[in-house]
């Protein structure tokens, strides 16, 4: 039985019901759900798709949103020229269709309207057969009855489908052109109308050639129509079909799966993520893996520390690696932040009066009860003031000012500024100030957004109204501004401009972290690199491998840094001698005690040790006086040595007696042998 014979059978059988019948038959119609779910989408703030999920069978779906009024025009034309005037079945089309099969022994031309093509999507039912298109006619019917046609049309866009899991207007034009449907050129119309009616037979990908002969086609008979002219159809005709099937837009990953996870199915959800930036961000991400192993990986985060808004995420260097383990997200991981906490101790002791950036404190060897802290290079650089001290990144110095502080302080601090740091174990310790606790990426630029803003903390968010400034105070001004100034005045990496973005680096106990936050007057950000398993990266430093891609982030996100704040008008500035004489040399907590109870004291080589030796020996002192004299068997080798580490030049190998004698004359003598 002919296609034509069923829709001359179908146009009698509604025609014989009678009108009353009819109205009857269609009223009692059981409608398939109407509401199409649809894809969950994650908006930028410029109303761009960032990300899209698919439904839960699988298909991509997605809300029509703006559609070209040129393509509607030419779908209408095209499917159903009457679409606007009938009542969800057209019988003249029916019998148009029967009268030319009629005469040509063929199918000419179908009686389809796009009521019984969106019954059928709605049904998945069958397309051949007398009961299924009984069944498309009478649920088209009903939809009529219940819908507007621009509600009837809504449901077309949605569920016409283009090939593979792509179904929807929207999801066809993003994966076969690349672009949202608002604006198309004749050539995408007509491939978009040709697709629905054979959508296996003509995917582009698979079938170009029968997807270009289909295009041709309708543009054809639009211009047959007079929908369009003969030379927009002709021009049309030259374009090329797209050969591939491109990846749905997938940019910020991450914070879009995160956001996607506590939205109900289906939500379109709004961010404040930058688009051209996210994208310059996640390639300076990629393109930062280069040269370091081939599991690290690298995060960063850029937002607008006035307003709260996260302009930037990346969670992962590439979120596809398996090898990288690019699906964890590590601006949300606990990691060390290394010496990045440093800043907030400064500013801490600034704060409450115990140093001020012109102060001087000692950068020697010194024990904290069992444990004895080294700078990074295990060097040392005796008496030098705060300010350098900072610069320099120096441990010593900052684990004193913790001691001094207690180390809660600082944890009270991160707390308040949004870093909800996390101690391994038990209470914090003086470690805390040199990484030994975990912060995430996004928490520790959180933090540095409280500092850039004279100490007033702020929320950081990616969703709109969310972020903003929080009740309280991390710290005064001064001691913000203070801490500013000194980060500011750190050597840029190559090629980045001084005293426009204060900034600090670190790198966490081995290698397993490098890491660079920075602000100026407008924005703050974050980069990370490091393996997701915590496995070390040798050589991976702060200053050498985050600090760049962080001035590189500043530079893609404005032409110039803004400019950071002037002064408050509170600030002392002034050299170290006119300081108040309390606060021209930090004195730690056993300070007097030390100088009270003994005079130096040879911590390094130890009485009794053998040790081997290339070129001179190293001897390290505690305690006592400056200057020193070290004396080698009775003999003064070293006179007027104000350090606390002296190379003694021992010319032989064998067994020496080494003594040092302090300005007051108090000594401390060991006795070793020296293998040359």
């Amino acid at each position: 039985m002919s296609r034509a014979f069923f829709a001359l059978a179908l146009g009698l059988a509604l025609a014989a019901g009678g009108a009353d019948g009819l109205r009857d038959w269609v009223a009692r119609t059981d409608l398939p759900p109407l509401a199409v779910p649809v894809g969950t989408e994650v908006l930028a703030r410029d109303g761009s798709l960032l990300r899209a999920f698919q439904v839960a069978d699988g298909r991509w779906r997605l809300a029509p949103g703006p559609v070209d009024a040129g393509f509607l025009g030419a779908l209408v034309a095209y499917e159903d020229r009457r679409f606007y005037a009938h009542g969800g079945v057209d019988l003249r089309a029916i019998a148009r269709a029967a009268v030319q099969a009629a005469l040509a022994g063929r199918v000419v031309s179908g009686a389809s309207t796009l009521s019984m093509q969106v019954a059928r999507l709605l049904e998945e039912g069958p397309t051949g057969q007398l009961a299924g298109k009984i069944r498309q006619a009478r649920v088209a019917l009903a939809l009529e009855a219940r819908l507007s046609k621009a509600e009837i049309l809504d449901l077309y866009l949605r569920l016409a489908p283009y090939g593979g899991n792509l179904e929807g207007v929207r999801a066809a034009a993003l994966a076969w052109f690349g672009k949202e449907p608002r604006r198309l050129s004749t050539a995408e119309t007509a491939l978009l109308i040709a697709l629905p009616q054979a959508p296996e037979a003509r995917r582009p990908d698979r079938a170009p050639e029968a997807a270009r002969a289909a295009r041709d086609r309708v543009l054809a008979r639009l211009a047959a129509e007079g929908v369009i002219d003969p030379a927009q159809a002709e021009a049309a005709r030259r374009e090329p079909i797209p050969l591939t099937r491109r990846d749905f837009p997938a940019l910020a990953p991450h914070l879009a799966a995160r956001l996607a996870a506590a939205a109900p199915p289906g939500a379109r959800i709004e961010t404040t993520i930058d688009p051209g930036l996210q994208r310059a961000a996640e390639a300076l991400a990629r393109r930062a893996l280069a040269g370091l192993p081939p599991q690290a990986t690298a995060a960063m985060l850029f937002a607008d520390h006035q307003s709260g808004a996260i302009l930037a995420s990346v969670g992962a260097g590439d979120w596809r690696a398996e090898r990288r383990a690019g699906f964890v997200d590590m601006t949300q991981a606990i990691r060390s932040p290394g010496s990045t906490l440093k800043p907030f101790v400064y500013a801490l002791a600034f704060d409450e009066g115990l140093a001020h950036p012109e102060t001087l404190i000692e950068d020697r060897p010194r024990a904290f009860g069992a444990w004895r802290p080294q700078n990074f290079d295990r060097h040392f650089r005796g008496t030098i003031p705060l300010r350098e001290a900072l610069t320099q990144s120096l441990n010593l110095p900052v684990v004193s000012l913790t001691e001094a502080l207690g180390p809660e302080r600082l944890m009270a601090v991160l707390r308040a500024g949004g870093a909800a740091p996390v101690l391994p174990s038990g209470a914090p310790g003086l470690a805390v100030s040199l990484g030994g606790v975990g912060v995430s990426l996004e928490g520790l630029v959180s933090a540095y957004a409280g500092l850039a803003r004279l100490g007033a903390p702020v929320r950081l968010s990616a969703e709109p109204g969310a972020g903003g400034g929080v009740a309280g105070r991390l710290i005064g001004p001064v001691a913000a501004w203070q801490v500013m100034d000194i980060l500011a005045k750190i050597p840029p990496p190559k090629g980045g401009a001084p005293g426009r973005i204060a900034y600090k680096t670190g790198t966490s106990y081995g290698y397993r972290d490098a890491l660079a936050v920075g602000f100026d007057g407008r924005h703050v950000g974050g980069v990370w690199l490091g393996r997701a398993d915590g496995t070390p990266v040798p050589g991976a430093f702060g200053g050498e491998v985050a600090a760049p891609i962080l001035f590189e982030l500043f530079g893609r996100a404005k032409p110039a840094p803004d400019a950071l704040p002037p002064p408050p008008p509170a600030t002392l500035i002034v050299p170290t001698a006119r300081l108040p004489a309390p606060l021209q040399r930090f004195r730690p907590r056993d300070a007097l005690f030390a100088e009270d109870q003994g005079g130096p004291a040879l911590a390094f080589p130890p009485d009794g040790a053998e040790v081997a030796a290339a070129g001179d020996l190293v001897v390290k002192l505690e305690g006592g006086r400056a200057p020193f004299t070290v004396l080698a068997d009775g003999a003064p080798v070293v006179v007027g040595a104000r350090g606390r580490e002296i190379a003694l030049p021992l010319g032989r190998g064998g067994a020496w007696r080494l003594t040092v004698l302090d300005a007051e004359g108090r000594s401390d003598s060991v006795q070793i042998r020296l293998a040359k």
